[in-house]
């Protein structure tokens, strides 16, 4: 087994060679894989005694959590983990590594402490590797805060989720034009994720890709990529216990009141779940109707709406 202070585990693999391209050595600041650099949260949580618990936990800054809190009255044994992340946010040279397991029957929502900021990269790029397992029973909501791309930052992200048939998966994520009260509106370098869903088996259920890269081919004004709004959201919905016809229904009708936002609903394939997609020109905006979307989703299949995360 890779030992988890390795570079290598910390780092995806088969990397785009367009972001290969940015791999310069670290001049101004710390080495890529230096301390602080190679962050690490491995966890896992079960079922015990009518909550979700840590059963497992090891990390290494800049990627930690306390402990998990329960604050939803309507699923007092879901265990809500905040992700947090020492430093402003993601600089050049930074390889973040997290896997999740959730054991069968655990219930567990995972989200951050505030946006990620990922600062302007001048000599090479960053990455983060995320990896969720969703065992038989189990419900999974990841629904981090929103991304913030400085002007020239480079960010790689990759999420793999394998997850049982019966699991329940509600999987987000929010990315912001960047600082645009500083003139940054999509001053970024280059910003790929790619979101990817298997089954236990190792079976590829979907995959996803966003590309943005400012000035280039996948440029975010582009009339076929965001056209003239700065914001777009995703959000996937995995669970066996709707169909997919009647996931894509619920949230269509969760959305068709919500206002500033032009969003897009259909079915993933494998009739694994349905897939959101939702453009806006405010965060407040998109936020608002991620969470409209995640509540009527999470009214449905979880059997609660979406709880007051107190984050201020």
């Amino acid at each position: 087994m890779t030992r988890r202070d390795d570079l290598a585990w910390c780092t995806p693999t088969e990397l785009p060679e367009e972001l290969l391209t940015f791999g310069g050595t670290v001049r101004d600041g710390l080495a890529v894989g230096a301390p602080g650099k190679t962050g690490v949260l491995d966890l896992a949580l079960a079922q015990r005694a009518g909550r979700t618990k840590v059963i497992r936990q090891y990390q290494r800054a800049p990627l930690h959590i306390y402990r998990p809190i329960y604050l939803d009255p309507g699923r007092p044994d879901m265990a809500f983990v905040f992700l947090q992340q020492q430093g402003d946010g993601i600089v050049q040279g930074d390889r973040c590594r997290v896997d999740i397991d959730c054991e069968p029957g655990s219930a567990v929502h995972v989200t951050t402490q505030a946006s990620t900021k990922v600062f302007a990269a001048r000599d090479n790029f960053a990455t983060q590797l995320i990896n969720l397992r969703v065992g038989a029973g189990a419900v999974l909501e990841y629904l981090p805060d929103p991304v913030v791309p400085f002007r020239g930052s480079r960010l790689f992200q990759r999420t793999s989720l394998s997850a049982a048939e019966d699991a329940t998966v509600i999987l987000g994520e929010i990315l912001l034009p960047g600082r645009v009260a500083h003139d940054e509106a999509h001053a970024y370098d280059l910003y790929w994720t790619e979101t990817e869903a298997y089954d236990l088996d190792g079976k590829l259920l979907f995959a996803d890709t966003l590309r943005l890269r400012p000035g280039q081919v996948g440029d975010p004004r582009s009339p076929g990529v965001l056209g003239g709004y700065d914001i777009v959201a995703t959000l996937f919905v995995m669970c066996s216990r709707m169909s997919p016809p009647d996931l894509v229904a619920l949230l269509r009708d969760a959305l068709a009141e919500v206002p500033d936002v032009l969003a897009g609903v259909s079915e993933l394939p494998a009739g694994c779940g349905a897939a959101v997609r939702m453009l806006g020109h405010t965060s407040t905006a998109v936020q608002a109707a991620m969470r409209t979307a995640w509540s009527g989703a999470r009214t449905s299949l979880v059997g609660a709406p979406a709880p007051d995360l107190r984050k201020g």
